[in-house]
């Protein structure tokens, strides 16, 4: 394998999640071969300075890594600047990163996997990226597979492939029409991620991930993701930003290595399907709040 990827963890307010998250992670196998990196964003105006402080606080007794690296925001980048800024600085140094926000929690198995992957696949020029979350599906999915597109949690990519994010909503959003791309995109109508796009480009929306999707999804590049999750996202509560509940999207993270074998480069359509299927059964429910993590969800 090569060097470990650095791992880029974004943090906000929540101290508790970020304990949790950093937790989780210094059980990885190759943490200690591992460089971490903490973007600490600063204080929106309407929010206590202190939540970010005791944040602060915590992040600077992290040890256990290779190295450990703070980057202490002096004003407030908002989620998707600091990301976009983020992932840029060190695939730019690195050429590849592993991305993790303060509200993940990884199996220890998640830095092994991103590792291997982002070694077997560093010049398919095909794959864009590499996601450690599965969506809890009814279906059995294979141990790895691709879909087109990209995702936001528990990711790892290539300054080959960063280099086709598209900042600008707009012009995402014209090139989804022009070629009447918007039901695939959609997953079939099952999940709006171009309502989402909409709300970002009229800014009510601070979403980075639409665009990364949005950017992988028209440029025809594939994700790798596994058939068991390597994440767990424990966000869902008052203190999300964007996410206030995640039930439905809760899983346990594997408690075994996810295997890569030699698979075709090519989207899984059976996958895809499964994913389609999960995406109306979460819409269909009749729970209001249910209702209101699709819709947030992809707002991160």
């Amino acid at each position: 394998m090569n060097r470990c990827a650095p791992i880029a963890l974004f943090v906000y307010n929540r101290l508790t999640h970020v304990e949790r998250a950093v937790e989780a992670l210094k059980r990885n196998e190759l943490m200690e071969e591992s460089d971490l990196f903490i973007f600490s964003d600063a204080w929106k105006k309407n929010d206590l300075p202190q939540s970010v402080a005791d944040v602060r606080l915590f992040i600077h007794t992290i040890s256990g890594f290779k190295s450990v690296t703070i980057i202490e925001r002096d004003k407030n980048y908002g989620l998707a600047n600091s990301i976009i800024e983020g992932v840029s600085s060190l695939v730019d140094r690195f050429g590849k990163v592993i991305v993790v926000e303060d509200d993940l929690v990884t199996s220890k198995y998640f830095l092994r996997y991103m590792n291997e992957a982002l070694t077997k696949y560093e010049h398919e020029e095909k794959i864009i990226s590499i996601h450690g979350y599965c969506y809890p599906t009814k279906q059995k999915l294979p141990e790895t597979f691709f879909l087109c597109g990209a995702d936001c949690w528990g990711w790892a990519t290539w300054k080959r492939a960063w280099k086709f994010f598209e900042h600008d909503g707009g012009k995402l959003l014209n090139r989804l029409q022009e070629k009447e791309l918007q039901h695939r995109f959609d997953f079939d109508g099952t999940y709006n991620y171009t309502k989402m796009l909409k709300k970002q480009i009229a800014g009510t929306v601070d979403s980075w991930a639409v665009r990364w999707h949005a950017s992988a999804f028209l440029h025809d590049k594939l994700t790798l993701y596994p058939g068991r999750s390597l994440v767990n996202n424990i966000g869902g509560d008052d203190l999300g930003t964007h996410t206030k509940s995640l039930d439905g999207f809760q899983t346990t993270v594997a408690q075994s290595p996810v295997h890569l074998s030699d698979i075709p480069i090519v989207e899984n359509e059976k996958a895809r399907q499964a994913y389609i299927e999960f995406f109306r059964s979460v819409r269909e429910s009749p729970l209001q709040r249910i209702k209101n993590k699709l819709r947030s969800h992809f707002s991160t």
